[in-house]
């Protein structure tokens, strides 16, 4: 009898142990623990419906048809404001990039709007942007109340990050390739993407902020982490080491998930610990991570220091979130949740995540 009573209270510590681990991020700096939203994922997907008039086509194409998926928010009088990309099923690429705009008061049932708010148009970026388009925004505020969007475009051959600002999320200036001007054009035709611009938190907006006098970005999807400077949050400059190469924040490890690449999440985040990172790993069977797929994306969080930007202090052991869910592991991408918006709303942490290039889905933390 008292030993079946022991077996029932070491089974109860037990349990209660896990259950205090499972709200405990990795390490202290963390974000988190987040917890999809199964009941309500996917929070948004193609809709057929919805038309756009092309300007370049001189047609109306139904321009969410066929998937929408890597989004941005931001909060704006209160309530979550999502930038999210959506293809449509037409071109040579079976399929063209646009951004949709669809608000929440909640942070999960949203309410889109029925045009894109941002595309290819017959612009000095078409040469850019045309035919594959607009794709995977990250949206912060500068100083002054300005949005300002990081976007890759996509021409049909090189990837390249572009800068849009607005001042009501509606209308946006296209303000050009992040690094034309840098090195004498240098690295106009060059591949690049994904900017994650570092910002403290007021409220609950999220605000560029400088560090020994320049903004600061993560931006890349290889197998290093690269960092850019700028002194407008428009024109950007690679940072490079003492060998003239572009600086590495953080590399890809053997054994891990974030083998194949490393990529920014949404925005990079200034914390008493230092700059917070969420970031997209990109696994390989057979040099990373043996228990994910083959190029199955995962999340993980990079931690650097908020006086020397591209100095890493410190990193997650594991990935926090990976493809689990059907929506997550099938699409048009299998395996696959790219996490790309987080806003502070309503005392809680709202991620968003693309799943399987496919749909859109959320994660929610508590905020500590």
């Amino acid at each position: 009898m008292k030993y079946s009573l022991v077996r029932r209270w070491l089974c109860l510590l037990f349990l209660a142990a896990q259950a205090v681990y499972a709200q405990t991020p990795e390490k202290p700096w963390m974000l988190g623990p987040f917890r999809k939203q199964n009941a309500a994922n996917p929070i948004l997907d193609a809709k057929a419906t919805t038309t756009f008039a092309c300007p370049i086509r001189q047609e109306t194409v139904r321009w969410e048809e066929k998937d929408v998926f890597n989004p941005a928010a931001v909060v704006r009088n209160g309530k979550v404001y999502m930038i999210y990309r959506a293809e449509d099923t037409v071109g040579k690429h079976a399929g063209t990039s646009r951004l949709g705009l669809a608000v929440s008061s909640d942070g999960i049932h949203f309410q889109r709007m029925p045009k894109p708010v941002f595309y290819p148009d017959n612009d000095p970026m078409k040469r850019y942007e045309w035919e594959g388009g607009c794709e995977d925004p990250r949206v912060v505020e500068s100083p002054n109340g300005v949005y300002v969007m990081t976007y890759t475009a996509y021409d049909g051959d090189k990837a390249r990050l572009c800068v849009a600002t607005s001042r009501d999320l509606m209308t946006w200036q296209k303000q050009g390739l992040a690094f034309a001007q840098a090195a004498n054009g240098k690295y106009v035709d060059q591949w690049s993407k994904s900017g994650a611009i570092v910002c403290k938190r007021v409220g609950d907006k999220i605000v560029a902020q400088k560090i020994n006098g320049k903004y600061w970005m993560y931006w890349g999807d290889q197998p290093q982490l690269y960092v850019a400077t700028s002194d407008d949050l428009l024109h950007w400059t690679p940072v490079l080491d003492a060998e003239g190469k572009l600086a590495a924040a953080a590399e890809r490890r053997p054994g891990k998930h974030d083998y194949r690449l490393l990529e920014p999440g949404p925005y990079a985040l200034l914390t008493p610990k230092g700059i917070l990172l969420i970031y997209n790993g990109m696994n390989d069977a057979k040099n990373g991570d043996p228990a994910l797929p083959e190029g199955a994306y995962a999340g993980g969080q990079l931690l650097l220091d908020a006086n020397e930007p591209a100095r890493l202090l410190d990193r997650s052991e594991q990935y926090f979130i990976k493809p689990d869910q059907p929506y997550e592991t099938e699409g048009q991408v299998n395996q696959v949740c790219f996490l790309e918006g987080m806003v502070p709303y309503k005392g809680k942490w709202f991620l968003y995540y693309g799943t399987a290039d496919s749909k859109i889905a959320v994660a929610v933390a508590p905020q500590r």
